[in-house]
């Protein structure tokens, strides 16, 4: 028998369900307004994109009232008019009208994510003049030649829905009553109540029959008649969309236009994550005690055994991919925002831009998506400031008087790649590195490669601007964009050319929770290294590393590569070997080459990360533990590389 669902538990659910709600209709709502932009002027836009927008609003609008976010209301409906009166020919969608929305959108849901955080109440008087602004232009629809159709009679019901963990198995809720009594009538409210049980919804319904209500009964519907003859409204909807159709009949609250999808709490799949993570250990484990009992199993025997044991590995293997595919979300869902910011930086500045989105379907976990928005959209804010020309200056240096701003994003083995680009002015190395020297940081002379280039523009507090304005400078967030992608296991790296323009790359994982990484050790100590940050292994023999000036530098692929001792670096003792195994962290300039003793293979591990202001360790990301018991340190080799620029066979060899 299950326990009754308390009120405070049942309302926070209901809130999350509202505010994923949200978030699915404000994705669609900012796609169609995008669409609608190449519409300005047009008398009639298309069709089916306004339809998808209005029902938005509309569905917006309804359950802000449910939670009594009457903000959220007003806006959603103040837009569904605005909206209306475009759909209707009453006025023709303009550029102000166009702003009016976005504007509106905007506060919509800067309102509804103050709700969910508990945070300060916005006003929303600005967007409404505006929209409102906009809806008085509108012509009457009787000048149009339209005549509203007649109203009818109705009764006026008071309808109470009380919610129910059995009624939510059946597939009942709050949303599939109020499609219900859309189609049996016309809403007029609806506020959530609570009772001693849970929470109850009272609606009030116009509607012409009232029979119907007696058959919902048994699901959770309570009928009141209040009044007769109650006039009935004209629909808001013109024919034939006056019951919430779409053309072609098909009805928004129809059965098919359902959809094969869960919503899924992050939370449940990161507890779903944590015992994968688990099960990965305790495999590990077995496998070891398998190595232990080898020679005292007979041959037949332990062959089953090993069937076993990998037949095992290969489902947990199938079990870990199938649980990170689920946590996986398109990149677009970043990617969504930035039309919306260089629009509104371009104007601004004065810049016509084009942006040019590409992968927007490469997968990545949903966690990493929500803390790499604010570092990618600091990136297209400098782009726009600091890259792109204005129109004059583009025309006089031979170039489109519209520049460029490209978002690629990628999948590369366990990692995926994105990439900021544009092509504007570039960086001037001269001008950067004078400015460092004025703020005091320490820079080579002459002109400064990528690399110190993108360390000097890191640096907390630099700014190649003296002024504050809305997007400088290039520094000042910087330390904060590098900051959040190391601490997320990434890398972060830097082209430019000065006259063609400036690429950003960001390598991440596509997960944080298990992956796969190299076990070396080092005297009697054993470290993980993440083989999505290993770009090549090699076996060295001992005397072809060269020592200069008492640095360390081998010759790797024709070129100079820079090595350090992870024993020396971690002071740990070390006894002379003939053979040393070299692994190769960072690409170009910043590669290094790290020395162990031996590599002991391959492993999956669960990372366990430190966060811990007082045990975190510059280098290292976190711990894992083997199968044998141990607990195991993952080195962070971007983090590291970073670290060994400043050791002397690093700054010798560049």
């Amino acid at each position: 028998m299950s326990t009754p669902e308390q009120p405070a538990d049942f309302a926070g659910r209901f809130m999350e369900d509202y505010f994923a709600e949200c978030e699915e209709h404000l994705i669609a709502v900012r796609r169609g307004l995008l669409a609608l932009e190449s519409a300005i002027g047009q008398p009639d836009p298309p069709a089916a994109i306004v339809e998808e927008l209005f029902r938005s609003f509309h569905s917006l609008k309804g359950i802000s009232a449910m939670v009594e976010l009457h903000d959220a209301e007003r806006l959603a409906h103040e837009l569904e008019s605005c909206l209306r009166a475009i759909r209707e020919r009453e006025t023709v969608l303009s550029a102000e009208a166009l702003d009016a929305l976005v504007g509106g959108v905007d506060v919509l849901e800067q309102v509804i994510a103050a709700r969910r955080s508990n945070g300060q109440a916005l006003s929303i008087a600005e967007p409404l003049d505006r929209l409102a602004g906009v809806s008085r232009t509108a012509r009457p629809a009787t000048a149009l030649g339209a005549t509203p159709p007649p109203a009818a009679d109705g009764q006026m019901w008071k309808v109470t829905f009380t919610p129910s963990a059995d009624l939510v198995a059946r597939g009942i809720k709050v949303d599939t009553i109020r499609g219900r009594l859309m189609q049996a009538g016309q809403i007029q409210s609806v506020a959530p109540r609570v009772t001693g049980g849970g929470i109850a919804f009272d609606f009030q319904v116009i509607a012409t029959r009232g029979d119907a209500f007696a058959s919902w009964r048994d699901d959770g519907i309570e009928a009141e008649l209040i009044s007769d003859a109650v006039a009935v409204a004209p629909p808001e909807l013109t024919a034939p969309h006056a019951r919430g159709e779409r053309p072609g009949g098909l009805s928004f609250d129809s059965p098919l236009g359902q959809t094969n999808f869960v919503r899924v709490d992050l939370a449940r799949l990161d507890d779903l994550m944590r015992l994968v993570g688990d099960l990965v250990v305790s495999r590990a484990r077995l496998e070891d005690a398998l190595l232990r009992v080898e020679r005292f199993t007979p041959a037949p025997e332990w062959r089953t055994l090993q069937e076993h044991s990998e037949s095992i590995e290969r489902h947990l293997r199938d079990l870990r991919e199938g649980v990170m595919r689920v946590r996986l979300v398109p990149v677009g869902e970043m990617f969504r925002r930035v039309p919306f910011v260089v629009r509104d930086l371009a104007r601004d500045n004065g810049k016509r831009i084009q942006l040019d989105l590409a992968g927007q379907a490469t997968e990545i976990d949903k966690f990493l998506v929500e803390r790499m928005l604010d570092p990618l959209l600091h990136l297209v804010r400098n782009a726009v400031s600091h890259g792109i020309e204005s129109p004059e200056q583009r025309i006089a240096d031979g170039k489109r008087p519209e520049g460029t701003i490209r978002l690629a994003a990628s999948t590369v083995g366990e990692s995926v790649m994105l990439e900021i680009s544009d092509d504007g002015r570039g960086m001037d190395g001269a001008a950067i590195g004078r400015r460092a020297r004025e703020k005091g940081i320490d820079v080579p002379d002459g002109a400064l490669d990528a690399r110190v280039l993108l360390d000097v523009i890191s640096a907390p507090g630099f700014s190649t601007r003296d002024a504050a304005d809305r997007v400088s400078g290039r520094g000042v967030g910087m330390s904060v964009v590098r900051d959040t992608i190391q601490d997320l296991g990434g890398t972060l790296s830097l082209e430019t050319t000065p006259g063609q323009g400036t690429t950003f790359r960001i390598t991440l994982p596509l997960t944080l929770a298990i992956t796969d990484a190299l076990i070396v050790h080092v005297a009697d100590r054993v470290f993980a290294v993440p083989q999505s940050a290993v770009r090549e292994v090699a076996e060295v023999d001992a005397a072809t590393i060269h020592v200069i000036e008492n640095n360390e530098l081998m010759t790797h692929r024709a070129a100079a590569l820079p090595v350090v001792r992870l024993a020396r670096l971690f002071g740990i003792a070390e006894s002379p070997r003939p053979r040393l195994h070299v692994i190769v962290v960072g690409t170009g300039s910043a590669a290094v080459g790290l020395l162990v003793d031996r590599i002991a293979g391959q492993r999956e591990i669960v990372v366990k990360t430190l966060n811990d202001p007082l045990v975190k360790v510059t280098g290292v990301s976190g711990a894992t533990e083997l199968g044998d018991g141990r607990l195991v340190v993952i080195l962070e080799p971007g983090a590291l590389t970073r670290k060994l620029r400043g050791h002397p066979a690093v700054r010798a060899a560049v």
